[in-house]
């Protein structure tokens, strides 16, 4: 099991603020499983306009954290690195579902399962937890592609 600190989740994902959603890694087994953490703050972009008065994260942000999260291990699996100029591109979400929302304040706690690889499409079971009440799960899948540059 390894853990990821924010400076080398800079040197693994090529994401950066305000769309870089993964704060730390707590646990990552290669070609298995990661369990990561996005701390919800209230100094979000997004809050300003969803929603003013009531403000919770949207579900497509939730979506992405746990995207991001399959990122990691699969770049932590290979060992590579963003500057390799690969990317590892989404290419499909199935039964995303949303059970509650999550406002500023909020640890969502980020699981994932590599479920499959095969010919560089990968195939992973996501979920989103707070405080351990799930309130968001997904299927990813993914394809490592070579980058322009």
């Amino acid at each position: 099991m390894t853990e990821i600190a924010i400076r080398q989740i800079f040197d693994i994902l090529p994401h950066r603020y305000p769309f870089l959603l993964v704060d730390r890694v707590l646990e990552c087994k290669p070609f298995e499983s990661i369990k990561a953490i996005k701390n919800v703050t209230v100094t979000e972009p997004f809050f300003q306009g969803h929603f003013p008065g009531k403000p919770i994260m949207p579900g497509v942000l939730i979506l992405e954290a746990m995207a991001q999260a399959t990122g990691l291990l699969a770049f932590h699996s290979h060992q590579a690195r963003s500057q390799n100029q690969n990317v590892y591109y989404l290419v499909g979400v199935d039964k995303a579902r949303f059970k509650r929302p999550v406002e500023p304040g909020d640890q969502l706690v980020l699981t994932a399962q590599m479920q499959r690889r095969i010919r560089g499409i990968y195939r992973f079971a996501a979920e989103a937890h707070v405080d351990g009440v799930l309130v968001s799960s997904a299927e990813f899948m993914t394809t490592e592609a070579e980058g322009e540059g």
